[in-house]
């Protein structure tokens, strides 16, 4: 197959179309973790920094029973480039459960370039799991993404 990324991440396909009972399995996966997200938007309320959002839901993972390898906030990965590695660590906000990744965003609303760093992140650690939660918005936004490497496709679920 070999698309270039940049097609990968313009494409993002429905999963419910395509495999409603995977859906639905990933939606049970991960109902507590966005869960939490929620606690924290709902108690800490809209339009506070990034940092004390992150630090809330660290606090509301760990009550919820997310802890020591289970929950690894600011997880640094390295990837390679040609075979060699690139000595430049990138961060995701947290990695829950050793397969979820949920990258914090506290901005008026979420941009193609938020979507496009968690794709990059998910595709580069090879975790098909990704929550994009925005929890500065009075309503806050979540989109739950799902990456399957053998059709080089990202869903949304």
């Amino acid at each position: 197959m070999n698309k270039p990324f940049y097609r990968i991440a313009t494409e993002v396909k429905k999963l419910q179309e395509t495999d409603p009972q995977l859906t639905q399995q990933l939606r049970k996966y991960i109902y507590n973790i966005v869960g939490c997200c929620q606690t924290v938007h709902r108690d800490m309320g809209p339009f506070l920094n990034e940092y004390m959002y992150q630090d809330a839901l660290e606090i509301c993972l760990s009550e919820a029973g997310f802890c020591g390898e289970d929950l690894i906030r600011e997880y640094y990965f390295k990837t390679s480039f040609h075979n060699r590695p690139i000595n430049h660590p990138h961060k995701v906000d947290f990695l829950v459960n050793g397969k979820v990744f949920v990258e914090c965003k506290a901005v008026s609303a979420l941009l193609p370039e938020h979507r496009q760093q968690l794709f990059n992140y998910m595709r580069l650690a090879g975790i098909r799991l990704g929550i994009l939660y925005n929890f500065a918005p009075t309503v806050d936004q979540c989109e739950k993404y799902y990456y399957d490497p053998d059709l080089e496709t990202i869903f949304i679920f």
